[in-house]
């Protein structure tokens, strides 16, 4: 897990995709933290993301680093949207104080579970881990 944390936060932009009925949407994210040993990420539950993963919690996620490597994440969703959770995601990423409070009612975390996590290169290597 360690790895695919250190390649999502050194590209702190990256994509997740959902479906909705049929429809694939993508769209870019930037919160990532480990928690009690699993990787978290945060919505608001104002926001289609939310509503499509309670309806279908598998998702993917993909970035591409400066030197051309990729990350392709798959799992599914499993929502913790704890005090506790809320308060160590503000701790992770200060600015999301701007947005959320641990006691507000709109602030979600969720993190994967069944993560599977492919790194690849331009060169067509190709590896996979289990988190």
């Amino acid at each position: 897990m360690d790895e695919v944390l250190t390649f999502l936060k050194d590209n702190p932009v990256f994509y997740l995709a959902t479906v909705e009925g049929d429809i694939p949407k993508v769209r870019p994210f930037g919160f990532v933290m480990n928690f009690e040993g699993k990787l978290y990420f945060g919505t608001s539950n104002q926001k289609p993301v939310f509503r499509q993963l309670k309806a279908n919690p598998n998702f993917e996620i993909s970035t591409t680093s400066k030197t051309n490597e990729w990350i392709r994440l798959k799992g599914k969703a499993v929502f913790n949207s704890t005090r506790q959770t809320k308060q160590a995601a503000l701790d992770t990423m200060p600015m999301l104080k701007n947005m959320y409070s641990v006691d507000d009612s709109i602030f979600e975390l969720f993190y994967i579970e069944d993560g599977e996590a492919t790194f690849n290169d331009m060169k067509g290597t190709s590896r996979t881990v289990k988190l």
